[in-house]
């Protein structure tokens, strides 16, 4: 971990997605040089812990309603034919 040695400024978008990645005692510098780190490589575990329960939740719940409308859409379809 490094001292820092300049200051820049960021969207409190991006300081959320830092957030989001940031692990247990990491400095937004470590955060950012392990990201910049990661770019060249491919991890299985990218994006997993990034939704907050509450978001998951809500997206396996679209996930589901879109499956029974497409299931119904299909049954529609083969009386129509």
């Amino acid at each position: 971990m490094g001292t820092a040695d300049e200051q820049i400024r960021v969207s409190t978008r991006v300081k959320r997605q830092l957030e989001q990645r940031q692990r247990e005692d990491e400095s937004y510098n470590d955060v950012l040089e392990r990201v910049l780190e990661e770019d060249t490589e491919s991890d299985f575990y990218d994006g997993f812990g990034i939704l907050s329960d509450e978001d998951a939740a809500r997206i396996r719940e679209q996930q589901k309603e879109s499956k029974k409308g497409r299931k119904e859409r299909m049954r529609q379809l083969d009386k129509d034919i």
